[in-house]
């Protein structure tokens, strides 16, 4: 079934060149890229360890600059194995060849974290004289930043040893459950995830309900393994905070965003605190559907007159591209290299990893989005989604690999950003008032997905981090029960959730690979819908800051790459100016 629907749509031969960071894993070029990082970690090992103290502004930059060459080989070598993977699920070689590359990046890291250690025990005075050297420019917030985890860091003998284990630690258990999903086929037709996921769209509810029903049959039968997996990862992050001395599950997060504490507080009671919201637009769809009752299958019913059909791959790239092209040439002359230079992966195959990323890859390369692309409008504002992604790690690479990373709190601002640009686009070619209609509420169930859904799932993350704190081990039951419990928060009695929705944590990559990121999403779709009134307000002064913002990659803090915007991210009333846009947009279909 997948392969007639790749014909169909064009998809077939959209398949990413991974020639360009590696011919292949038995290539002369990539073992000797694995024999350099081993060398290249041995001698600055030799040559800095036990010094870092002693060092001048000069030294540090070039200890800095060799560490940061030698990372980017790491990132090169770990890009090829897991982009490998992820299309290859069921492959040995492939997953035995992603863990020798982390086995691999463990081996460096014994060799090279004296560096933060030793430099995060210098005095803070010495610190501040070496970082206002001009020869630390480059590097200055990078250095700056890395501090903040002084009060976390364990001595070196323990921090070799966290290092030496991590190739069977979370990666390792996240791998394990690509492999459990990517084994998984769903229904009689023994579909992959995403072709099930695609049915909880359709128009038809018994589509929609069997749809449902399958995803539930499947989840449950791998429900023991799935939960397994959680309760490893909730254990290890227990481990790791207390030994680390964080006080809550999600510091370590929040720390890594750049982000105090109260900022995030203050955007999830903004968003918890309009849930309203949510609940007021689901009540008007189960009107327009004519429903007596609205079950969570049903959620993502079309309204009637939404334009609905199957849009194949060039027409779906022409769509994209010509909403960036509206917005700035540059933007879509950069996304426009992903499709000639084939730097996407679109069809769906058995063993595929489900969902959509970019991957950016390390700076003398390129990023890299991965989709399961299917047709449907949705799928088409996931490849903008991506598209905005990719663009910004490529603007960013001239930070170098250091700099080039953002935080992932703005991180998904350029994706919201090309998301909301396609939409207008879209909408600008509809004349119809029903059509219109429609569509305008297809996009806020994208914002409700984006912005409460993201929300509700971080607090299901920080009541099951709570409740295995608490009281240890927690059953498929129990953590079905907290899922249940938070959506219902959100949805109220607008939605009937069913027992089998109980289960769909269970397919959530994010809880395990990165516990905490989810609230970024609605940090980005609220930060962007703020942006985006600037942007009409001022078009021709808005887009080069707003390039620069994407360039500007990791090179600072949140607070200081969005103040040129006049944006204060502990300003409640912000956060609230952002939720009351939805607020109007629900209005007008009211």
């Amino acid at each position: 079934m997948s392969t007639d629907r790749n014909e169909q749509l064009g998809t077939s031969n959209v398949v990413w060149n991974l020639d360009d960071l590696y011919p292949g894993p038995a290539s002369p070029a990539f073992r000797e890229d694995e024999k350099r990082c081993r060398t290249l970690a041995e001698e600055l090992d030799q040559k800095y360890s036990g010094r870092v103290g002693e060092l001048g502004a000069e030294e540090v930059c070039a200890l800095v600059s060799s560490l940061e060459d030698l990372a980017a080989i790491i990132g090169k070598l770990s890009t090829y194995a897991f982009l490998n993977f992820t299309t290859r699920t069921k492959d040995e070689a492939a997953a035995a060849l992603l863990q020798r590359v982390r086995e691999l990046a463990s081996e460096v890291g014994k060799h090279t974290v004296f560096f933060e250690l030793e430099w995060n025990q210098i005095d803070a005075e010495r610190a501040r004289r070496l970082l206002a050297d001009p020869a630390l420019n480059r590097y200055r917030h990078y250095l700056a930043d890395l501090r903040k985890y002084a009060p976390h860091q364990l001595s070196r003998e323990k921090e070799e040893l966290l290092i030496e284990i991590a190739p069977a630690g979370r990666a390792s258990w996240t791998n394990l459950f690509e492999k459990v999903m990517g084994h998984m086929e769903f229904g009689e037709g023994r579909r992959t995830e995403e072709e099930v996921l695609a049915d909880l769209y359709s128009p038809d509810r018994e589509t929609r309900r069997r749809a449902a029903g399958e995803l539930t049959a499947g989840l449950r039968e791998q429900l023991h393994v799935l939960t397994h997996i959680f309760n490893t990862l909730l254990t290890d992050k227990m481990i790791d905070d207390r030994l680390r001395g964080y006080a809550t599950w999600l510091d370590q997060m929040n720390l890594a965003n750049e982000l105090r504490n109260e900022t995030v507080e203050t955007l999830v009671r903004a968003v918890t605190g309009r849930y309203d919201i949510v609940q007021r637009y689901y009540r008007l769809k189960r009107r327009l559907l004519g429903l007596d009752e609205l079950y969570d299958y049903d959620r993502y019913a079309p309204l009637p007159n939404l334009p609905e059909r199957q849009v194949g791959w060039e027409e779906a790239r022409e769509m994209v591209l010509g909403a960036m092209r509206e917005f700035s040439p540059r933007m879509a002359e950069v996304a426009e290299r992903f499709f000639t230079d084939k730097w996407i992966h679109a069809p769906i195959l058995a063993g595929k990893r489900g969902g959509a990323f970019a991957h950016p890859c390390v700076p003398d390369a390129h990023p890299y989005v991965m989709l399961n692309y299917t047709g449907n409008l949705r799928d088409i504002s996931t490849l903008a989604h991506e598209l905005g992604h990719g663009v910004h790690q490529f603007l960013a690479a001239d930070q170098g690999y250091f700099n080039s990373s953002t935080p992932l709190v703005l991180a998904e601002t350029a994706s919201v950003f090309a998301e909301l640009l396609l939409f207008r686009h879209q909408l600008a070619l509809l004349d119809n008032k029903a059509e219109r209609r429609a569509f305008v509420a297809q996009k806020l169930e994208s914002i409700f997905a984006t912005v409460f859904r993201q929300i509700a799932m971080n607090r299901f993350e920080d009541a099951v981090h709570n409740e295995r704190r608490r009281q240890g081990e927690l059953s498929s039951e129990r953590i079905s029960g907290m899922w249940l419990e938070t959506q219902e928060a959100m949805f109220a009695e607008s939605v009937t959730l069913t027992e089998d929705y109980g289960v769909w944590w269970a397919y959530i990559p994010h809880f395990l690979a990165t516990p905490g990121y989810v609230y970024s999403y609605a940090f980005g779709e609220l930060l962007v819908l703020a942006l985006y009134n600037l942007y009409l307000d001022d078009p021709q002064g808005f887009v080069p800051r707003y390039l620069d913002l994407l360039a500007a990659g990791g090179s600072a803090s949140p607070y200081d790459l969005v103040a040129s915007f006049g944006v204060d991210l502990n300003d409640a009333s912000f956060w609230q100016g952002g939720l009351r846009v939805i607020d109007d947009m629900l209005r007008q279909i009211e």
